[in-house]
């Protein structure tokens, strides 16, 4: 199981959960205490803005996020959840959560899991940069990013509820 939150949820959410692994996707990384629950060796810290297209002075998703990400939810045991977070709980994190439930599921159809993740949350909107890269990396032909097209962009919110993306 895959939980999702905001940096401000990010220790209760753990906690609720019982998570061992957390990814934190964030330009901020000084802004995260690892919960004590988890040890080092168990989060992942991907540094990079939510922006989707160069700008100067930002941090652009790139591929070696992606295949960081890829290569730890591939790792995770899956014994415990894995909490992915970034500042809000909406683009960086949904986009992360998405990806890791398609490297996951390699024969699952794209589009299943991103209306799941639309169900799971109404202000989900992932960042489509970050999906590109993956759906590249992934061999999946452009089905993520349509399948990521298709279910719309998520509520406006400040700040998105902790949910939680079924991997099956």
């Amino acid at each position: 199981m895959i939980h999702v939150c905001s940096l401000a949820r990010l220790h209760e959410t753990v906690e609720a959960t019982g998570a061992r692994h957390v990814v934190t996707l964030l330009k901020d990384t000084d802004r995260v205490g690892r919960p004590r629950s988890v040890v080092a060796a168990n989060h992942l810290i991907l540094s990079m803005d939510d922006i989707t297209v160069p700008m100067d002075g930002y941090t652009l998703p790139c591929d070696e996020h992606v295949s960081a990400l890829i290569a730890f939810v591939r790792g995770w045991d899956r014994a415990k959840p894995l909490v992915v977070h970034c500042y809000a709980g909406i683009s960086r994190s949904t986009a992360g959560a998405y990806v890791a439930a398609c490297a996951l599921n390699p024969r699952r159809d794209e589009l299943a899991i991103a209306r799941e993740l639309r169900r799971a949350s109404a202000t989900a909107t992932p960042n489509s940069r970050f999906v590109a890269l993956a759906d590249r990396m992934l061999c999946r032909e452009g089905r993520m990013v349509a399948a990521i097209d298709a279910i719309g962009r998520g509520a406006m919110a400040y700040e998105a509820d902790p949910f939680r993306l079924a991997l099956e």
